[in-house]
């Protein structure tokens, strides 16, 4: 998420229209404060509610690293890779890019109470726009960490070029999309209108030129860097589920509704309201999501 989503952020979660290419997820101009509020408060779900799937993801990477790395966060979005990296890695210095001022002042915020405020800093930064030159402001960096990010910039190959730019030799980089959006509904109707959804949200995404197919790895050897082989996580999550789960299928399901109303027929809408309305309770709800991180490192 990039805006917004990393292992971060959830990116446009089921708000097909709610992009452009300027600025990785740019809102601005767009949506109301209160949209951009309820997309801050959804990247923090899936943070919460996938806390194991984010947990090993980082464990991983950090693994990969020095413990005193320097970090760059691409679209950090309300700062879950940015600071979860901070605390894994209690010697790294983390900075944070977005091109959404709120969100690097939330990211400030959640900086200060978990005491990494020291190490963490914020860039407000539109990724399709050169950058801070690495040399003065950004590198050289051991790990370049892009979440639901890459999807969403206009010329991936251009920011991965100077992704690679900002790495020190033996560096990496490492990106993490989805390959599906998280699913809830397990009736038959339900699962029926939220695979409709979900095949008009990509045809939505298609028509805007947004990059949610990409082979990363290709994408990564083409800027000069050696892949490894990508990772796949599936994730399915059933009862008992996190209490904040219930929030999280509701705000997803409502964003769907909301963004598919001039796409969906109306008794698909109508399952999805209904489904919104219900969901709270988290009865019936089973979480379902497949995402895949790509690593590519800077030759030595």
């Amino acid at each position: 998420m990039s805006s917004r989503q990393g292992a971060g952020s959830v990116g446009d979660v089921n708000h097909p229209a709610s992009h452009t290419h300027s600025g990785q997820h740019s809102h601005e101009g767009q949506h109301s404060h209160g949209d951009q509020a309820e997309l801050a408060e959804l990247i923090d779900l899936d943070a919460e509610v996938l806390h194991e799937h984010h947990r090993e993801v980082i464990g991983w990477i950090a693994s990969l690293v020095p413990e005193r790395a320097r970090v760059i966060d691409l679209g950090a979005g309300t700062g879950v890779g940015a600071l979860a990296l901070a605390r894994q890695l209690p010697g790294a210095k983390v900075t944070a890019l977005d091109i959404d001022e709120a969100m690097l002042a939330r990211i400030r915020h959640k900086a200060a109470a978990l005491g990494v405020a020291d190490r963490v800093r914020t860039v407000q930064a539109d990724l399709d726009e050169p950058w801070p030159t690495p040399e003065s402001t950004l590198g050289p960096a051991d790990l370049v960490w892009a979440a639901n990010s890459m999807h969403h910039v206009a010329d991936p190959g251009r920011v991965l070029a100077q992704a690679r730019a900002a790495l020190r030799p033996g560096g990496m980089i490492v990106i993490s999309e989805m390959n599906s959006f998280p699913r809830f509904l397990t009736d038959e109707a339900g699962a029926a209108a939220e695979d409709r959804g979900h095949a008009a949200m990509a045809e939505a995404r298609t028509e805007a030129g947004m990059h949610m197919d990409e082979d990363w790895g290709d994408r990564l050897v083409q800027a000069g860097l050696v892949a490894e082989e990508p990772r796949s996580f599936g994730i399915v999550l059933s009862a008992p589920l996190p209490t904040a789960a219930g929030r999280y299928a509701q705000l997803s399901l409502e964003r769907m509704r909301h963004g598919l109303a001039d796409r969906l027929g109306a008794d698909d809408l109508a399952v999805l309201e209904a489904a919104a309305a219900t969901a709270p309770g988290g009865d019936g709800l089973v979480i379902r999501a497949d995402r895949t991180v790509w690593v590519g490192r800077r030759p030595r």
